[in-house]
């Protein structure tokens, strides 16, 4: 591959890595789809920086089982919930401000919805069985 392209690529990788590791913490970030963004683009750039992401814990705790097995277990959408919603929480206790707050009820509804309606809900079962697929790998 040429070295205009490879670098591009593996920008946008450790930019998606970087704000998928931060969207653990930050609500409106979305984790697994910039993690699997990051996890496609260093596969095409760079075999190291590939084999580095695949074997990080966020990689595993947030990516392989909706990888392997389409959707989260009832235990993470709990946990993304409730991080999301305490520091949303946090930051409308913080900040008196009306519009602030209407943003905030949206990106906690929008939570909800992902997580209730279009995310599937899969057992703990399954998620194990993704982990060991993919460690076989």
């Amino acid at each position: 591959m040429n070295r205009l392209p490879r670098t591009l690529m593996l920008i946008g990788a450790w930019t998606a890595c970087i704000l998928g590791c931060v969207g653990v913490l930050v609500p409106v970030l979305p984790t697994t789809p910039l993690l699997l963004l990051a996890t496609f683009l260093f596969a095409k750039s760079s075999p190291r920086c590939h084999d580095w992401i695949i074997s990080t814990k966020v990689y595993r705790t947030y990516v392989v089982a909706f990888k392997e097995a389409g959707g989260i277990p009832a235990s993470t959408k709990v946990r993304i919930l409730t991080v999301s919603f305490v520091l949303m929480g946090a930051s409308a206790l913080i900040v008196h401000n009306v519009i602030v707050w209407v943003i905030l009820g949206c990106v906690a509804a929008f939570l909800v919805y992902l997580m209730c309606v279009r995310i599937p809900t899969i057992s703990l079962e399954n998620m194990q069985q993704a982990r060991e697929a993919e460690e076989a790998e």
